[in-house]
């Protein structure tokens, strides 16, 4: 049995190293490492993957975050309704510009915001909602964008997480996440669904005007070299990291299939296992388990390090909600404002998820889980 990893981007390099050498080879021989034509085929390609008018890459994933909300032309002090439970780029850029994050709590079965929630949090300072598809499950977004078109306020969405995950609405619908509001944005760090081999991230809409002045706020606010129409940020996707994702883009699909099928062989090993509840599929999207994280109900601490001895790891996503995060104190929340998230930080364990995790390592993983768990309890 091969050694057990989080993300196992050895074994899937391997499969796919002679495409990569052969784009790599191709830009070598140019020496076009800058905005060189494989960034132009690899937006124009992720662009009909997914069903999106306009892919702008970038430098990383918070770039891309950062752009979408400098192209909403918004003021210091404009409030942006997002989630305490992510990682920490969706509040980052928030606090970078000077806007406000109000926070809304997450469901226990989704990880997700509770749209239910949104509507008591929205005031005449409110100006975006920014949704984290996290994990991979797309957030409940048919009640979202509702509420927002009611109130007149843009939503980004933060699909960093969730490349490939579709959504269907009760029309009959399907869009992919990322494409459902006005903006979107995702990153191609190593470990996502689709990543490339360094930093790198992309903007996506369906509007042409965003989409011109994100490209231009990427490019020092430029629309025209050494003309500045805008301030902006230098922030690109390089050629080579470009040549990466143009060769790992056809076989997305697979690698999000992969990832669903192990996560449905994790469901069966743990089906009644006592203290632990597996991730919930919704209904009318698809998961496509960017992590699989459980709810241990008690001693997950203990569970991990006993998991840790035996050579398998496991992480915590996110061990301390944003809003009780040091760096965000000045904005006056505090323990016990976000419940659920808070509790879930206590529970939540992700175990190893990827596209190559074979049956062998997760029969592994889940006998020592369960191992794990009877210790703790003195079984």
């Amino acid at each position: 049995m091969r050694d057990i990893k989080m993300v196992d981007l050895q074994t899937q390099y391997l499969k796919i190293k002679d495409e990569i050498h052969f784009l790599f080879d191709e830009i070598l021989a140019s020496a076009a490492y800058i905005n060189g034509p494989h960034v132009n085929l690899f937006s124009n390609s992720l662009s009909k993957f997914l069903n999106v008018k306009h892919v702008i890459p970038c430098g990383n994933g918070t770039d891309a975050l950062q752009l979408a909300l400098m192209a909403a032309d918004l003021e210091p002090g404009d409030e942006v309704i997002t989630t305490p439970f992510t990682f920490v780029s969706t509040v980052e850029v928030i606090g970078l510009l000077g806007l406000k994050p109000v926070f809304v709590d997450v469901c226990p079965d989704s990880f997700n915001m509770d749209t239910q929630k949104i509507t008591d949090k929205i005031t005449d300072k409110t100006k975006v909602i920014i949704p984290v598809h996290l994990f991979g499950r797309p957030t409940e977004m048919e009640p979202l964008l509702q509420l927002a078109n009611k109130h007149e306020l843009i939503v980004i969405e933060d699909a960093a997480q969730s490349l490939g995950a579709e959504y269907t609405f009760s029309n009959g619908k399907t869009y992919q996440t990322g494409t459902m509001g006005q903006l979107g944005t995702t990153s191609f760090f190593p470990s996502k669904n689709l990543g490339c081999y360094g930093d790198g991230g992309a903007v996506m809409t369906n509007d042409d005007e965003l989409a011109t002045k994100v490209k231009s706020i990427a490019n020092h606010g430029a629309d025209k070299k050494y003309h500045y129409d805008r301030v902006g940020i230098n922030s690109r996707l390089d050629t080579l990291q470009a040549a990466v994702l143009l060769a790992k883009l056809p076989h997305l699909k697979d690698y999000n299939q992969s990832r669903i099928n192990a996560a449905h062989y994790y469901d069966a090993l743990l089906e009644n296992t006592e203290l632990v509840k597996c991730p919930l599929r919704p209904k009318n999207a698809t998961h496509i388990f960017h992590q699989y994280t459980l709810i241990i109900d008690d001693g997950r601490d203990k569970l991990m390090e006993f998991l840790a001895k035996k050579g398998i790891p496991t992480a915590i996503y996110y061990p301390l909600p944003l809003h009780l995060q040091k760096a965000y104190s000045n904005y006056g929340y505090k323990s016990g404002d976000f419940p659920i998230a808070e509790n879930l930080s206590q529970k939540v364990l992700s175990l190893p998820m990827h596209s190559e995790l074979s049956e062998e390592q997760q029969d592994f993983i889940i006998a020592n889980l369960k191992l794990g768990l009877e210790k703790s309890r003195g079984v």
